[in-house]
């Protein structure tokens, strides 16, 4: 019985919080995605003109060092964006609101969320592209349970 009373409390979560406002999932995925486009152009120009031997590295390495230029990025990113949900927001506080923590949501979390799946839309595509120069099968695995685990 309790079993039925969770997953009805995640059908609720998902259909009147999470899929009510499409505009944060969409913009926050979209966000994601030009994000990481942003930080391998500035990982390639900072690198280029920091970093001596960068030029001089053979077709795929730039490509890989920018790709984990991104990656580092996303993390430090989510990484505080969890430090301030944990230290900081009520979202987690028992005080404040009722039920299980599972099924809390904010507008902040659901845009975390977003930018997280459009990294990984981007790095299953950048390594779809450079396959397997960046990763084999195993790199697109991850990727699309990554994916799937956010969504």
């Amino acid at each position: 019985m309790s079993i039925k009373s969770y997953k009805d409390q995640a059908h609720m979560l998902v259909k009147n919080y999470i899929l009510a406002d499409h505009f944060v999932p969409y913009t926050s995925i979209l966000t994601g995605i030009l994000s990481c486009k942003l930080v391998y152009d500035l990982t390639d120009l900072i690198s280029s003109f920091y970093i001596k031997t960068y030029p001089s590295l053979t077709k795929i390495q730039p490509v890989d060092w920018n790709n984990r230029g991104i990656s580092t990025t996303r993390a430090i990113f989510v990484s505080s964006l969890s430090l301030y949900f944990v230290f900081w927001s009520d979202l987690f506080s028992d005080s404040k609101l009722s039920g299980l923590m599972v099924f809390r949501s904010s507008t902040l979390s659901t845009f975390g969320l977003g930018v997280s799946l459009g990294y990984f839309f981007e790095d299953l595509a950048m390594t779809l592209w450079k396959y397997p120069s960046l990763g084999g099968i195993e790199y697109v695995i991850h990727h699309i349970l990554s994916g799937i685990a956010v969504a």
